[in-house]
């Protein structure tokens, strides 16, 4: 029994381009064209869901998705960095920077390490691969990339190195917890 999972990551919101910790802020107009030209774009799914998200809630909506919130593809809890610009964070707690960068289970801003995000994405990717079927979900590039980290059993400290585009779909198919995975095809291309 296959499972195949598309995670599609949102348009670009006002966060991604002022380079601050998302707010759950909504859309920028640029990204409201981008996925208003993708709509249809994607193949039907048996199951489909989106990260609780402003951005991610939009994207789907403009996809023409019929989805269901789920909380557990929320992305990783900044605590109190959240809305604030990564410049801004660097500057007053250049320590606390260089330890979220570095240490996967550091929680010194008051959120979820990254460890705990790449736990429970793999804990959700073990409760859909108990059915067949295709699944898709519009979720964060955090939550992408903590997908990534759990198919290829490898440790947190990859989730650096992997870039997640706005629109692009990462796709994982596989049986029993072993996951092939395709990185970032731009949607609306096959």
């Amino acid at each position: 029994m296959t499972t195949r999972v598309m995670l599609v990551s949102p348009a670009a919101g006002e966060a991604q381009r002022e380079v601050r910790f998302d707010d759950d802020g909504p859309l920028s107009e640029a990204g409201l064209r981008r996925v208003r030209a993708a709509a249809g774009a994607l193949p039907p799914a048996d199951r489909t869901f989106t990260s609780p998200s402003v951005r991610c809630r939009r994207t789907a909506e403009e996809l023409g998705l019929s989805v269901l919130p789920a909380g557990e593809l929320a992305g990783c809890g900044m605590g109190g960095w959240r809305g604030r610009a990564l410049a801004e964070v660097a500057d007053a707690e250049p320590v606390a920077v260089s330890a979220w960068l570095s240490d996967p289970d550091f929680t010194g801003h008051g959120g979820e390490s990254l460890r705990q995000l790449c736990d429970r994405i793999a804990g959700w990717l073990a409760r859909v691969a108990e059915d067949a079927g295709r699944v898709l979900a519009v979720v964060e590039p955090d939550v992408v990339r903590a997908a990534a980290v759990c198919a290829l059993r490898v440790a947190p400290d990859a989730f650096w190195r992997l870039d997640v585009p706005p629109l692009t779909v990462t796709e994982l198919s596989g049986r029993g917890r072993r996951w092939n995975l395709g990185l970032g095809r731009e949607l609306g291309r096959r």
